[in-house]
């Protein structure tokens, strides 16, 4: 398989994924998909072996929906269409029946704001890191010419020490 995706568990971190959960966002290899099945039934998976592409048409992937995905819960940070939206409301069930639901164009720019926001504090944590790795360059230069500057003036004491020590032994 082109450009394979690897199973998400830390543990079978090495082993081609075969199927992807778009509720859990994980890869699963087979071992992982067989235990997965046992415990979540009612979660979509995607076989792999297909167009991986394929998986993010934008389109509902409720069997009967099969419809654009136009609306976002905020609550639950997830896409759903309108037919979802309109059976969730109408029939005040569902998981999205208490939720925050808006238009995905409604929330696309406050998404973008807080993405420009969140790049902008990281290009400013760059320049300040980037400011501290200089002062300490500064820094670890001063101290290496200070160490320099020791070791020259603990020579010239040495010697000094040492011509006064032969000029002792001279004189007894």
């Amino acid at each position: 398989m082109d450009n394979a995706k690897k199973c998400s568990l830390k543990k079978h971190e090495n082993i081609d994924a075969i199927s992807y959960c778009i509720e859990c966002n994980i890869f699963m290899c087979n071992k992982c998909l067989n235990h997965h099945n046992e415990f979540l039934e009612i979660h979509h998976h995607y076989n792999l072996n297909k167009n991986f592409e394929e998986i993010f048409t934008g389109i509902c992937k409720e069997e009967s929906h099969k419809s654009e995905l136009n609306f976002f819960c905020k609550s639950h940070n997830k896409l759903c269409c309108l037919a979802c939206i309109c059976r969730i409301k109408s029939q005040g069930f569902g998981q999205h029946s208490d939720c925050d639901v808006c238009l995905i164009d409604d929330i696309k720019n406050d998404k973008k704001d807080k993405l420009n926001e969140n790049i902008k504090n990281l290009e400013e944590i760059s320049n300040t890191i980037d400011n501290s790795i200089n002062e300490l360059k500064k820094i670890l230069e001063k101290i290496n010419n200070d160490k320099e500057e020791l070791k020259l003036q603990l020579s010239k004491k040495f010697t000094q020490i040492r011509n006064t020590i032969n000029e002792r032994e001279d004189n007894f």
